[in-house]
């Protein structure tokens, strides 16, 4: 089959959340022992993943040096970590294939994604980004046209825009690549976001994209016959945190979404993985919630949570 898997960001760090350059070598590199084990399985594989600590290592740096050098903008931030962590990935992946006997090439693209330019989120940014700083801090920031609000006992925090994706612009280089037979790696972080201005010239903006939203907009129009979200859970949780809590295992789009309306996810933890998965789902492929540990199991034998379109 071909893949899509998406890692979140946090499994580029130490599990004591340490982003240090060798805790974020030694994660990635015990992750891509999953993926090489994916692939060793005959499956074609397209890599996603999460940028969240490695951006915000970059914005305590913008913060520290912003009196001596101007702050790295957000779309940057997007292509230098979506940069360190192919080229670790890559590092990882093609030494865990090699130790399988896999002869793989492996290649890691710096992917944009277009967003509207008139998405309401650019008017009225409320994703919170980084780390709290006091008054004057925040001000020096503002200085330099960021967006703060004061979030009182705790401090100032930035907030930008978090605008739906439209379109991973490397679409058709990411299937050529998989077509001749690379394991890719791609949308890191969501993606570059970019707005195309009336004169069809493309620029970055400032705006963090759901990670998860773009890959299931990745694995559509890549028309891949899996998307796996993994997480920390082998499985999403009904009735979480309760004596009756439950795990989902195999369930259909509608039942899905009606745990979705019933808020049984979490807005900033399960719930955006729920709303992708769902996205990809009702477009006929199989959506699959599960820890990266068990992908492989979750491809060929249904393991997760597992939602189920009519492809």
């Amino acid at each position: 089959m071909r893949v899509l898997l998406a890692l979140g960001g946090n499994a580029m760090t130490a599990a004591d959340g340490s982003a240090t350059p060798a805790a974020q070598i030694a994660a990635i590199t015990g992750a891509m022992e999953s993926v090489a084990a994916l692939t060793a399985e005959g499956h074609e594989v397209v890599l996603t993943h999460g940028n969240g600590p490695q951006v915000g290592n970059l914005l305590v740096k913008n913060e520290i040096a912003a009196h001596v050098v101007p702050p790295v903008p957000l779309d940057w931030c997007g292509a230098q970590t979506q940069g360190t962590i192919g080229f670790v990935a890559l590092n990882a992946l093609e030494a865990a294939l090699a130790s399988r006997g896999i002869a793989k090439q492996v290649a890691a693209l710096v992917s944009r994604t277009l967003v509207d330019a008139d998405d309401s989120g650019f008017s009225r940014p409320t994703k919170p980004i980084g780390r709290y700083l006091d008054r004057e801090q925040a001000e020096r920031m503002i200085e330099h046209g960021q967006t703060w609000e004061d979030r009182g006992e705790r401090g100032w925090r930035r907030v930008v825009a978090s605008p739906e994706p439209r379109q991973v612009l490397e679409t058709e280089t990411i299937r050529t690549l998989v077509d001749a037979g690379y394991v890719v790696v791609a949308a890191g972080g969501g993606g570059i976001p970019v707005v195309r201005e009336d004169s069809g010239r493309l620029s970055g903006v400032e705006a963090v994209i759901d990670k998860d939203l773009t890959a299931a907009l990745l694995a559509t129009d890549l028309g891949v016959d899996a998307l796996v979200i993994a997480t920390d859970v082998d499985h999403a949780i009904l009735d979480y945190g309760t004596d009756h809590a439950q795990r989902i295992e195999q369930v259909s789009v509608a039942q899905m979404e009606g745990y979705a309306r019933d808020g049984q996810f979490a807005s900033g933890s399960m719930g955006p993985k729920v709303e992708a998965a769902l996205r990809f789902a009702r477009t006929g492929g199989r959506s699959i919630i599960t820890s990266l540990d068990r992908i492989v199991e979750a491809v060929d034998a249904g393991f997760g949570t597992v939602i189920s379109g009519s492809r």
